[in-house]
């Protein structure tokens, strides 16, 4: 019997040792495992991480806050969808790890809580813009709407007159005006610390390129007053029968814009003038012409031909223009000659007079009028019959002539047509032949003297302004 009741007795004692050492070893595999898991009912940023290891939350942390929505919104609509991490931000992983650490160093101080049920932290996340995934994410390429470019208004032609075309306002932005958007309703979504899983960024009215002329803008309306005033006046100046067009194309170049007008510039018309008389302008300057013998004559000495009044000129244009309606005349001339075809001024009207051959042959219209030998002037300084080519002043019939003096002569003559300083055609009668080398010893005072009845027919013809043309 005694035996009995110490085998019961250390029975009792044994299996009490025993569950001490279970109890023992079960404390040990406790205190092991929270040395590196969180503990049941553990909670972080809304989290359940019971028994997950720093790592393993870690992870479950940058899901929950990277996989977060994104939507970039147009007019009401998602024109891109991404998420947080998709776009380019990513969690600042060693500094969450210290943070989830610090909660598991607080839990193994505390293991002897184990039936305490609120077990709840909060930890602040710290994001990092990853700025090269960022530039290549968030583009205006890669949203589902396209763009269009915004337009200035505009002058237009509607084939009478000119109107504004008004601007249009188009949605393309700089990607870097986008993406400074974006990451600043990203960081007012992060400080907010909100559990909403889904950010909507509406894209900013301002970031836009807006056009950068308005219809109602001061310069373009003033512009279309303008244009509207000259677009219709024309200028076509005639030589002859060649003309020349001045039209809005080149006037529109013209144009100045200063102080919120638009104004003619000065210079540029008479920089135009200038470049028409440059081509158009025949008197002082050598003159070359075929002769009748073929031979091409060059004068150096040149009174005849046309001149642009260039000042006269710039006041016509002016008017012209300002009047906005189309005009058809000559240039306004300073020196006027008898006729031209373009730049070509004598078109077949002239005297020419060789007075070497004491030769004259008078052309009308490209038709010979008269030829006839004469006397020219005694080749003395005084007396020598100028070269050079000069227009007839007038004719008059019958005319007397005076000159040289208390010496000098005084006769009258029944055709006079003067060119030059006192010199001219006429008649001389008093003279009974003509040509050969007369001149040389019995020549006139400069005048070319003819036969009458060639000096008659050339009289009947002739026309103020007719060109003479004589050389040797």
């Amino acid at each position: 019997m005694k035996k009995s009741k110490k085998v019961i007795a250390l029975s009792v004692v044994l299996g009490l040792l025993a569950l001490c050492l279970a109890g023992a070893a079960a404390f040990i595999l406790y205190r092991k495992v929270i040395q590196s898991h969180f503990i049941s009912t553990t909670y972080i940023n809304g989290q359940d991480v019971t028994g997950k290891s720093v790592g393993d939350t870690r992870d479950l942390l940058e899901d929950h806050y990277l996989g977060r929505s994104v939507q970039i919104m147009e007019n009401d609509q998602a024109v891109l969808s991404s998420t947080l991490e998709g776009i380019g931000y990513t969690i600042d992983e060693d500094d969450l790890e210290d943070k989830l650490e610090e909660i598991l160093n607080s839990q193994k101080d505390a293991w002897y809580d184990v039936l305490k049920k609120d077990r709840t932290y909060e930890v602040e996340v710290s994001y990092v813009v990853d700025e090269e995934k960022i530039q290549g994410q968030v583009t205006a390429a890669n949203l589902t709407v396209a763009r269009t470019a915004s337009a200035d208004a505009s002058l237009q032609y509607d084939g009478t007159k000119y109107y504004i075309e008004p601007e249009v306002y188009g949605n393309e932005f700089d990607d870097a005006s986008l993406q400074s958007a974006v990451k600043d309703a990203v960081n007012a979504y992060i400080s907010a610390d909100t559990q909403e899983t889904e950010l909507t960024i509406d894209i900013p009215e301002d970031i836009y390129k807006k056009p950068a002329i308005l219809s109602d803008d001061a310069s373009l309306t003033a512009l279309l007053d303008t244009y509207n005033r000259y677009v219709n006046a024309k200028v076509t100046y005639l030589f002859g029968s060649e003309s020349v067009v001045l039209d809005w194309q080149t006037v529109q170049t013209w144009l100045v814009e200063a102080e919120g007008s638009v104004t003619l510039n000065e210079q540029s018309m008479r920089d135009y003038i200038q470049t028409m008389a440059n081509k158009y302008d025949t008197i002082y300057i050598k003159r070359t012409f075929t002769a009748t013998d073929g031979t091409e004559i060059t004068l150096d000495s040149n009174d005849y031909g046309y001149r642009v009044d260039k000042d006269g000129e710039y006041t016509q244009l002016l008017a012209d223009l300002e009047s906005g309606a189309p005009v058809e005349r000559e240039p306004v001339y300073s020196i006027k000659g008898y006729a031209r075809n373009g730049r070509e001024d004598l078109t077949g009207t002239y005297v020419e007079v060789n007075l070497t051959k004491q030769h004259l042959w008078f052309y009308k219209n490209g038709n010979l009028v008269v030829e006839t030998d004469f006397v020219s002037g005694l080749p003395t300084e005084e007396r020598e019959t100028t070269t050079g080519a000069f227009p007839v002043a007038y004719k008059a019939s019958p005319y007397n002539l005076k000159g040289g003096g208390a010496s000098g002569w005084d006769v009258n003559v029944e055709y006079w047509m003067p060119f030059y300083d006192g010199q001219g055609l006429h008649d001389a009668s008093w003279r009974s032949s003509f040509g050969g080398n007369i001149y040389q010893t019995d020549g006139s005072h400069g005048c070319i003297n003819l036969p009458s009845d060639a000096a008659k027919k050339i009289y009947e013809s002739m026309e103020a302004g007719i060109p003479v043309l004589l050389y040797k």
